[in-house]
């Protein structure tokens, strides 16, 4: 039987270190070559396997390969693109196991967050019944950090360090600003769902006299009259206010605070524009100079400043993958498992995708503080070691940070029919 080849992709929003997790898989493939052949990754994620455009990563060099743990973004081109259930539209399997067949393709190695796991996890289970059993492993990715099971997910401690370091920074400004000039200043970061990138930026103060002063949840329902009297006792306190909003703030009724009135590709309402909503609420009741920002996809590809705990568990969890298909494992993720104890150690444990696909971990409740403004202690102790660590990339003389492009030259196509998306 001749060595099968394997098939990457990387999907959903990209982060600051899911390239790392492409080093793990294509450095740990190309160490176990008698095992796995060819590792091909998909132009623009699934989509790429659909269209039969293959990268042949065999071409890259082994230090542009290595030089991937240190730059951001997607390499390959990433996508929002779900495949359909089996049942409504059975020609995207079918031409998923053709493509996969004419290439040789055993393994599959899907890079991504809870729509990425269900996707990985169908391909497993119908390839079997479609008489060309594909190998799939999950290899997580997601800054929002959602993904049950493991204890953190690459991704989100990097975005963590750069939203604890900015909502920091921002506030000595303010605080310098406050006496004759801007009172509030508001930062927007992602987090759909889950508040887990707000919560980060309350490793900025020791405690609830230092900014931020709130952070706003998903989990907890917003009070368009409690938030205003919370900005106007932080201003006659301490001079300022420094706010923390998760993008996906909504009302008790479910309505977010800012709803595009769109949907994106996941069929997701489209986000965007909390942050001017606060303070346009902030300049109507109160009065207050203000200031607000979007962090956006500043905060998911400032690799500048990544930690170095997400760079070794990216980098970690596409070595794994790997391992775990050579040993035979099928439809699982690895997962990161803190070990109890007082100092931060973790190991490497693996879900089922059954369990995974489509699940959202949400911020437990005791993480956020009786008032619904800011985070407990043992939320400041989980969220600490996510942002241990400096990794930096190399820099040039000109000193902006030496990331790598790839060549990524796509293989020569096997198959005489295209496919329209």
């Amino acid at each position: 039987m001749s060595i099968k080849n394997a098939f990457y992709a990387q999907s959903g929003g990209v982060t600051a270190v899911i390239n790392a997790s492409a080093c793990g898989v294509i450095e740990t493939a190309r160490a176990n070559s008698d095992k796995i052949g060819t590792v091909y990754a998909g132009r623009n994620g699934i989509i790429g396997a659909l269209r039969e455009e293959l990268i042949d990563t065999s071409l890259e060099t082994k230090e542009d390969i290595a030089a991937l743990r240190h730059t951001p973004s997607g390499a390959f081109g990433s996508c929002r693109y779900k495949l359909k259930n089996f049942e409504e539209n059975k020609r995207e399997y079918e031409r998923l196991i053709a493509v996969f067949q004419a290439h040789n393709i055993g393994y599959f190695f899907y890079n991504g967050g809870g729509d990425s796991q269900d996707t990985a996890y169908k391909v497993s289970q119908l390839s079997e019944k479609m008489g060309y059993p594909i190998t799939c492993i999950g290899v997580p990715k997601t800054v929002d950090n959602d993904l049950p099971f493991t204890d953190n997910c690459p991704g989100f401690g990097s975005v963590a360090k750069y939203v604890a370091i900015s909502t920091q920074e921002a506030a000595m400004d303010i605080a310098s600003m406050c006496e004759s000039s801007t009172k509030v200043f508001i930062l927007e970061v992602m987090g759909r769902h889950a508040g887990w990138i707000a919560a980060a930026g309350g490793l900025a103060g020791k405690n609830s006299t230092e900014a931020p002063h709130i952070i706003l949840f998903p989990e907890v329902a917003f009070d368009r009259e409690k938030f205003l009297a919370r900005v106007e006792d932080s201003v006659k306190k301490y001079g300022y206010c420094v706010v923390v909003a998760s993008e996906g703030a909504q009302y008790e009724d479910g309505r977010f605070v800012a709803d595009a009135g769109q949907k994106d590709a996941f069929g997701h309402t489209q986000l965007g524009g909390v942050a001017p909503a606060l303070a346009n609420m902030v300049k109507q009741a109160l009065g207050y100079k203000y200031h607000w920002a979007v962090a956006d996809y500043l905060q998911r590809a400032a690799r500048h400043i990544s930690s170095a705990t997400d760079v070794d568990q990216a980098y970690a969890m596409g070595k794994a993958a790997v391992e775990f298909a050579i040993e035979g494992r099928n439809a699982v993720m690895p997962i990161i498992v803190r070990e109890p104890g007082e100092h931060y150690k973790w190991t490497i444990g693996e879900a089922p995708l059954s369990q995974v696909a489509n699940q959202e971990k949400k911020m437990p409740i005791h993480y956020i503080t009786d008032d619904g403004f800011g985070i407990t202690e043992e939320c400041r102790r989980y969220l600490e070691p996510l942002i241990r660590g400096e990794d930096y990339p190399p820099y040039q003389h000109n000193g902006l940070p030496k990331y790598v492009k790839l060549q990524n030259t796509l293989t020569e196509k096997k198959l005489s029919t295209s496919f329209d998306i």
